[in-house]
């Protein structure tokens, strides 16, 4: 009796400590710094050069106004598929973060990642993505993706405006809302459709590839310093 009692306090001991070294080596490196990839397949991630947008996925474009949805700027930007991959094209997480908010409804469906910059956070949208096979807190890598672009079939049901994805940069916390039946994972919805003038677009957001430069030649310049 004794011995089983010792047995099931080691295994218990064991679960924890292999949660600890699963999920603590990201929250450390989140609050050391963070290395920024592109969130999707692509020879260098950490390089412009190969990112298409569509025609009209520039940050910043007017958008106009449609039913219920009044005019407003584009919030992030828009990427076209890399290849002609309809079948599994990986979207990735564009670094390490926490998966605080997602919904799989369809054309809309949306993962918002939370990321530790140390003194501040800033937060990723993925929407307009398929296949997403991550669950509401988990921890996620750059290396790993957590969802897809669509694929034909689902192009040819939703439309085949949807063949991107949009990806945005979010400068303050995104906006809390109370889950329900059919979203029940998700608790935050960002400024999309509220951003109506420049000031409101550079309160929230940030320019996506302003940031991801600013980013890559920080990264540069640090391991430039460490090899001195």
């Amino acid at each position: 009796m004794e011995w089983n009692r010792l047995y099931r306090s080691g295994r218990n001991i064991l679960f924890f400590i292999t949660i600890f070294f699963f999920t603590c080596p990201q929250t450390l490196k989140s609050r050391d710094r963070l290395e920024w990839y592109l969130p999707f397949n692509a020879k260098n991630r950490q390089s412009w050069d190969e990112v298409r947008l569509t025609i009209i996925g520039e940050f910043g474009l007017a958008r106009k106004a449609r039913p219920t949805v009044p005019e407003h700027l584009h919030t992030g930007i828009d990427f076209k598929r890399p290849s002609d991959n309809y079948v599994d094209a990986p979207v990735y997480p564009a670094a390490i973060g926490k998966v605080i908010s997602l919904r799989d409804d369809g054309p809309y469906a949306q993962i918002i990642l939370e990321h530790n910059m140390g003194n501040h956070k800033v937060w990723t949208v993925y929407e307009h993505i398929a296949g997403i096979h991550v669950v509401y807190g988990q921890f996620v890598n750059p290396e790993y993706p957590i969802a897809r672009y669509m694929n034909k079939d689902e192009l040819d049901k939703y439309g085949w405006q949807f063949d991107h994805f949009h990806f945005e940069i979010m400068k303050i916390k995104p906006q809390p809302i109370l889950p329900d039946k059919d979203k029940p994972h998700r608790f935050f919805y960002t400024y999309c459709l509220v951003c109506y003038n420049q000031s409101q677009l550079e309160k929230r957001y940030y320019h996506p590839k302003e940031f991801f430069q600013t980013k890559w030649r920080q990264t540069l310049a640090g391991s430039r310093a460490l090899s001195k």
